[in-house]
């Protein structure tokens, strides 16, 4: 990479107000572990987090992307975060409603290529944007926020809109992570990968209806907007939102599968949204491998999945 690269590995975690009724305010740098970050949390009955357990990252890197996980996301309960804006040379607090979040972006994400955002430039892979630290705004309580994923209701036994204790919303999230390969494990190649490669497609209601019939279909909701009391939040007028794994799988790609006289990059053979190194990949084997496997689900269903990865 021609340029300066630079890690951040401040950690902590600190609550910056804390009322009885309001919740509390809890802020970490964005070199935090995300998995550490949430799990302190739990542990102090700081609930709005347990969805997301699991995630690799770093706080920094949740609300560029939105991360969510099993019905939740961070735009449910992100409050502010402090950046360094390259444009302007200084730091800045953006309001968790001027980062304009939804599903998987944010103004920090679009600022990577997007002229106008990024002060009339852009910017290479940061973007205009560098966070710095964030902070949450978490409610008291021991039970989770509404359960709105069908696969962990059915894993812990309940039912969707149900909640239950923290600590088990995180053990099932986990588990299920894990089964699908989404845990690093250094003994399980599967595992060597960048998480989900692509996004859920955004679609029209006009252009899913061009699907076959028993595909899934699901409503977008503006997270952002989200009550903090019922956690119910509004839809996106005439979007829905399909389910990339499936258009992936229906297109022909298979768990395991790779272009011939390549296998050292493959598809996972937990679950097929994840493009894995099985052994001396190369990022030009990975970008081949997700190149063909969008033009089996563009050849197959006319939709372009988008990949989740920002390439260098």
């Amino acid at each position: 990479f021609d340029g300066v690269v630079i890690q951040d590995i401040s950690t902590g975690v600190e609550v910056q107000a804390d009322g009885a009724c309001g919740g509390a305010i809890v802020s970490a740098p964005a070199g935090q572990p995300w998995d550490e970050f949430v799990s302190t949390c739990i542990n102090h009955d700081q609930m709005g987090l347990e969805s997301l357990s699991g995630i690799p990252g770093t706080v920094g890197a949740a609300p560029v992307q939105n991360i969510g996980a099993y019905g939740h996301e961070v735009a449910e309960t992100l409050f502010q975060v402090r950046v360094y804006d390259r444009a302007l040379k200084g730091e800045r607090i953006l309001p968790a409603p001027k980062l304009e979040l939804s599903y998987r972006n944010s103004l920090i994400k679009r600022s990577i290529t997007d002229e106008t955002l990024g002060g009339g430039q852009t910017w290479g892979p940061t973007g205009r944007y560098v966070v710095l630290s964030a902070e949450f705004q978490l409610l008291h309580a021991s039970k989770s926020a509404p359960i709105k994923y069908g696969q962990l209701a059915q894993a812990l036994g309940v039912e969707i809109g149900d909640r239950v204790d923290l600590r088990a919303i995180r053990e099932a999230v986990l588990e299920l992570r894990q089964s699908k390969g989404m845990v690093l494990d250094p003994d399980d190649r599967d595992t060597y990968s960048a998480g989900s490669f692509f996004t859920n497609p955004l679609l029209s209601e006009e252009e899913a209806a061009k699907l076959p019939a028993d595909a899934p279909v699901f409503h977008v909701e503006q997270t952002r907007l989200t009550n903090p009391v019922t956690w119910e939040a509004p839809e996106v007028a005439g979007q829905v939102k399909t389910s990339a794994a499936w258009l992936i799988q229906h297109s022909g790609i298979t768990p395991g599968f790779h272009l011939p006289g390549s296998p050292e990059a493959a598809v996972s053979s937990k679950h097929v949204l994840a493009l894995t190194n099985r052994g001396g990949a190369s990022a030009a084997q990975i970008r081949a491998l997700a190149a063909h496997i969008q033009q089996r689900v563009f050849e197959t269903f006319g939709v372009k999945l988008e990949p989740e990865p920002v390439f260098l």
